[in-house]
């Protein structure tokens, strides 16, 4: 895996997180090591039993698809904590998704467009989000600005998880404790 020591610490500590294998009657996603999924394995041409499945392509694909896809190298220049709140969001609910979440907040905590102009919030992370998180931050720079920041994407994040995942499938309200105890505590 070619990618900097911070962004492997936070593949690492992902991983860790996600725990191995997994194949529980209520998740749709089926079995699952590492926090991948069948299908995504699939995807990465893996053909073997799920419980096989190397750690090395695990972090393979966190990083493919969770950091560079979403562009969160280029977060990541701005603020790191904010790249990997957004990567540990997007690998519970779509990197997508928690793109989108970051452009929300980013677009609510504007002042009516005064700091910078509001962005599309469609989930792809370009120059304006870029922008737009760069004067963000240097605006509230002595106001705690990046822990709100993080905050609000974590409130994001369990208002989905909370309601609209169990809304979509019934059988996901056996993962919400877990969910919610991760998003407070981390683990």
């Amino acid at each position: 895996m070619n990618a900097s020591p911070r962004v492997k610490e936070a593949i690492d500590a992902l991983i860790k997180r996600e725990g191995g294998y997994v194949n529980h009657s209520s998740d749709k996603g089926g079995p699952t090591k590492y926090g991948i999924t069948e299908k995504t394995a699939r995807a990465y041409h893996y053909e073997g039993d799920m419980k096989d499945l190397p750690i090395e392509l695990a972090r393979e694909i966190y990083l493919q698809e969770y950091w560079i896809k979403p562009n969160l190298d280029q977060v990541a220049d701005r603020s790191q904590r904010v790249a990997e709140e957004v990567f540990d969001a997007g690998v519970m609910s779509s990197p997508n998704r928690a793109c989108k979440w970051l452009q929300l907040a980013l677009n609510r905590m504007n002042q009516r467009a005064k700091l910078y102009p509001d962005m599309v919030e469609d989930g792809l992370l370009g120059r304006k989000s870029l922008m737009a998180l760069e004067a963000y931050l240097h605006h509230r720079k002595y106001d705690k600005g990046e822990e709100v920041l993080l905050f609000s994407l974590n409130c994001l994040q369990g208002h989905f998880l909370m309601i609209t995942a169990v809304d979509h499938h019934q059988p996901n309200e056996d993962f919400v404790f877990g969910w919610m105890k991760r998003q407070c505590f981390n683990d």
